[in-house]
């Protein structure tokens, strides 16, 4: 605050911008929406536009807020107007995401979009678990292609509890025994939870075999875990933590681990 006048100075200002000269950034950006799109032009009130957030950088305006209004008011054919904007001066894209993450806390963003605009913003928890997942030859997305992981907020869990080093190796058992289709949010719960549990009690190898060759494959385990949940009213994470140890500890031979409710009680 300036003591000579009394003001508060901030460093984002009021500018007209054009709106042909704005940009949406793929990366520090969520994913635009057409259907959002249609919709606000379909009901276009220029009184509820507000004032979107821009940086300026290189002589192109990015938009880190309001790139659907202003999808919408192109969309009616006003690409050629300015609107008035919240303006920044020269952010880097990492510091537009991370201003984008800051104004969106009230609003409602997806898990996904929040994850990868926090890898742009190169925030360590996001960061990190982007590497663990690359390291895999997987990905963190919603496509559905080959390698991708869409249970994000079960990717956050596992790492927040187990740390790095269990978070990679409970996708490795996941990818090398059930493929892309282990990768749905309870198996990253449940198998996360086995991995930091008994730690080097596990034999990877061993996990992978029992849990791929289990009549039925990933249905052996979930269905199992759906049978334990029923007989103990337990949450689904533990009762597939739970089925998985059952299925590593079957058969004659190699280095059985105690019962997973065992280990619970003992913890």
């Amino acid at each position: 605050m300036s003591k000579a006048t009394n003001r508060v100075e901030r460093s984002v200002h009021l500018r007209w911008v054009p709106i042909d000269k704005m940009r949406v950034s793929s990366r520090a950006q969520r994913d635009q929406s057409k259907g959002r799109i249609d919709a606000i032009a379909a009901g276009f009130d220029i009184e509820q536009i507000g004032t979107p957030t821009v940086n300026e950088r290189d002589g192109i305006f990015w938009i880190i807020d309001g790139a659907h209004r202003i999808g919408a008011m192109k969309q009616i054919g006003w690409g050629d107007q300015q609107v008035q904007c919240w303006c920044y001066d020269g952010l880097t894209e990492e510091e537009e995401a991370e201003t984008f993450l800051k104004l969106n806390d009230v609003k409602p963003v997806s898990a996904m979009h929040r994850f990868k605009v926090g890898v742009v913003a190169n925030r360590d928890i996001e960061s990190d678990i982007d590497r663990v997942v690359r390291s895999l030859g997987l990905n963190v997305s919603t496509g559905g292609g080959v390698g991708s992981i869409g249970a994000v907020g079960s990717l956050h869990k596992a790492y927040k509890k187990v740390g790095p080093g269990a978070l990679a190796q409970s996708l490795r058992i996941i990818r090398d025994a059930y493929g892309d289709p282990g990768f749905k949010a309870s198996v990253i719960d449940g198998i996360s939870l086995v991995v930091g549990k008994y730690g080097d009690e596990l034999d990877e190898e061993r996990a992978v075999v029992k849990l791929s060759s289990a009549n039925g494959g990933l249905s052996a385990l979930t269905g199992k875990a759906a049978v334990i949940r029923k007989s103990t009213g337990e949450p689904v994470t533990q009762c597939t933590a739970a089925a998985a140890v059952e299925i590593y500890n079957t058969g004659r031979g190699g280095q059985k681990i105690p019962g997973w409710w065992r280990v619970e009680a003992a913890s």
